[in-house]
Order: structure tokens, then sequence, then C-alpha cells
């Protein structure tokens, strides 16, 4: 459930950051906060852009193909998701968004709860 919250929670305002970059031609604000925009990356001189969108969307698809693995038993879906994690903290750092590393920890912590069990229970 956790990465499909992830997946889902930075992808589905990911899509609407890129229609709003391509029809609007800047940084959409949601509450007053900008989405994807102005975080660190800017600060490396890294502007947001639809490719640099479109990446990070597409690691949240993979996100949630991870928790459908996940949810299916298969080993392949905590692969993916501890694979995932180095990719995802740059994102996470690179449009300042806070929620994902901590999301990330108690996904990890679950895998690999999970993980150890299983392997004791096949032993």
């Amino acid at each position: 459930m956790l990465a499909w919250a992830s997946g889902l929670g930075f992808g589905l305002p990911g899509i609407y950051a890129i229609w709003h970059l391509l029809d609007r031609g800047g940084i959409a604000t949601v509450m007053g906060y900008p989405t994807y925009g102005e975080g660190i990356f800017e600060d490396l001189g890294v502007m947001t852009s639809v490719p640099l969108l479109v990446a990070f969307v597409v690691v949240c698809a993979a996100e949630c193909v991870a928790g459908w693995l996940l949810w299916s038993g298969r080993r392949t879906g905590a692969i993916l998701a501890l694979a995932l994690l180095p990719l995802e903290l740059v994102f996470w750092i690179g449009f300042s968004l806070p929620f994902g590393p901590v999301v990330a920890v108690a996904r990890t912590v679950l895998i690999l709860m999970s993980w150890t069990s299983a392997s004791r229970a096949q032993a």
C-alpha cells in the first residue's frame, strides 16, 4: 500500500504538473506551494522541465508496479522497490518533497521485515 501511495501520490500530481508546464509554460501552485519547482534542482541550475517531470512520473509508475508485485507476494516487487529508492531519492531531494523519504523508510522497513520472516520460514 505504501508503494502505491508513493507512486500515485507523487505521480498523479506529476502528470498535472506536466500538463500545466506544457499548457501554461510555468510551474503550477497548489495552496500557494509550487508543484515540482523551486527546489534544490533549481538551486543547482536544473530547471523543472517536461523531460524531468516525465522521468519522475515513470519512476512513480514503476513504484506502482512494485506495489502490485509486493501485493502479489512476489520477491521481485521487493527488489524493484529497493532498486527504485536511489532514483526516488534524487527526485524527492531535487523537488524538495519531504514526505517521500518518510514513506520510503516505512516501506523499506516493512519490506525488510517481510523478507527476513520469509527467509526464516523457508529455512
